[in-house]
C-alpha cells in the first residue's frame, strides 16, 4: 500500500502547487521561442515569394522540405517531416536512445534550460516536502540555498551519464552487439537481442535517475550539504526499499506512456496555416503540459515515499524563510 499512498499523495501535493506547473511551463515555453523565431527567419528567408511558399502553408510539401534540408545548417538541419505531430516525440526518443547529436544552437538552449532546472529544482521539492504554501520569497529562497549544491551533484551527473552514452552505449550497440549477431541469418532474433539491448540501457539509466531523485529528496528534506552524502544515502534508501521505489517509479512511468499514448492519439499531421495551424499549437502545448506535470509527479510521489518511510510527512530540516528576513522583522515579530 505504500506505493499507492506515496503516489496517490504526490498527485495530491502537485495539484495543491499549481503555479509550480504554471512556472515550469512558461519557462519551457520562453525556452523555445528564440529557436522557433530562428527557424521561421530561416524558413521565410529560403520561401521568399515562390510558389512553394503556397504549397508550404498549404499543408507539407515533401519535396520543398527535402530541398530545404539540403542546403540548411544549424537549426534548419532539425526541420523535417519527422518533426510533424507525434513524430517530433519518435525524433526525440531515438536521438536520445541512440546518443544523435544536436545543432548547437539546440545543445546550448538545452544547457540553459537544464540550469534553470537545477536552479528550480531546490524549491520545487522544498514545496512539495512541505506540502504548504510557503510564498514566491520562501520558494525562491530554497532555489538559492541549494543551487550550488544541485550544482554540484549535476557534475556528479553528468560523469555517470556520460559514462552510460558515451562509453557503455558505444560498447553495447557498436561492439557487443555487432559481435554476438555477426552469424545471425534471421532479421527477427537480431531484432529482438538489440531490442533486449536498449531494454538494459534503460534500466541502467532509470536506475541512476533514480538513485539522483532521491539524492535531492534527502537533500532538501535532510538539509544536507554534501552531494556525495545525499547520493550516497539515496543508494541506502533505494537498497532498503527496493521494491517501493521501484514500484512509484514504475506508476509514474505509467503514466508517462498514457499521456505520451493519448498525444499519439490526437497529434494533428501536416495541416494549413490558420486556425488547424493553431490547434496543433494548443494540442502539442498540452502534452507538454502533461508530460512536465508528471515530472513533477514524479519528484512529488518519491519525496511522498520517502517521508513515509521515515514517518515524518510534510517535515523539512531547514526552517521556513520568512520575508523580511532581518533583525527588525523580528524584533517587531517578537
Amino acid at each position: 500500500m505504500s506505493v499507492v499512498a506515496a503516489f496517490r499523495d504526490g498527485l495530491q501535493r502537485v495539484n495543491r502547487a499549481p503555479a509550480i506547473l504554471a512556472g515550469v511551463w512558461i519557462l519551457t515555453l520562453v525556452a523555445g521561442l528564440p529557436l522557433a523565431a530562428a527557424l521561421r527567419t530561416s524558413l521565410a528567408d529560403h520561401l521568399g515569394q515562390s510558389l512553394a511558399a503556397d504549397s508550404a502553408a498549404a499543408g507539407a510539401n515533401y519535396d520543398w522540405m527535402q530541398e530545404f534540408a539540403d542546403q540548411a545548417s544549424g537549426i534548419g538541419l532539425t526541420f523535417k517531416p519527422t518533426v510533424i505531430g507525434f513524430g517530433a516525440i519518435l525524433d526525440n526518443l531515438s536521438a536520445f536512445i541512440d546518443d544523435t547529436a544536436r545543432p548547437i544552437a539546440i545543445v546550448a538552449t538545452a544547457s540553459l534550460y537544464v540550469l534553470a532546472w537545477i536552479f528550480l529544482a531546490g524549491g520545487i521539492v522544498d514545496r512539495f516536502a512541505r506540502d504548504r504554501a510557503i510564498g514566491a520569497h520562501g520558494f525562491f529562497a530554497a532555489c538559492g540555498v541549494f543551487f550550488f549544491r544541485f550544482l554540484r551533484l549535476a557534475i556528479v551527473q553528468w560523469l555517470v551519464y556520460a559514462f552510460l552514452f558515451a562509453y557503455l552505449h558505444d560498447w553495447l550497440f557498436d561492439t557487443f552487439y555487432p559481435r554476438i549477431t555477426h552469424e545471425m541469418s534471421v532479421e527477427r532474433t537480431a531484432f529482438l537481442t538489440r531490442l533486449a539491448l536498449y531494454l538494459v540501457f534503460g534500466l541502467l539509466v532509470a536506475a541512476a535517475a533514480l538513485v539522483f531523485d532521491y539524492a535531492k529528496v534527502r537533500a532538501v528534506v535532510e538539509d544536507r550539504r554534501s552531494m556525495l552524502g545525499a547520493i550516497g544515502a539515496a543508494l541506502g534508501f533505494v537498497r532498503r526499499n527496493t521494491a517501493a521505489a521501484a514500484g512509484v517509479f514504475a506508476a509514474n512511468f505509467i503514466l508517462f506512456v498514457v499521456v505520451v499514448g493519448v498525444y499519439a492519439l490526437v497529434a494533428p499531421g501536416a495541416g494549413s496555416a490558420g486556425p488547424s495551424m493553431w490547434v496543433g499549437f494548443a494540442l502539442g502545448q498540452l502534452y507538454v503540459i502533461g508530460r512536465l506535470w508528471v515530472k513533477l509527479l514524479f519528484w512529488a510521489s518519491e519525496t511522498a515515499l520517502f517521508q513515509r518511510r521515515l514517518a515524518h510527512a510534510g517535515y523539512v530540516a531547514r526552517p521556513t524563510p520568512v520575508w523580511p528576513d532581518s533583525p527588525a522583522a523580528e524584533a517587531l515579530r517578537g
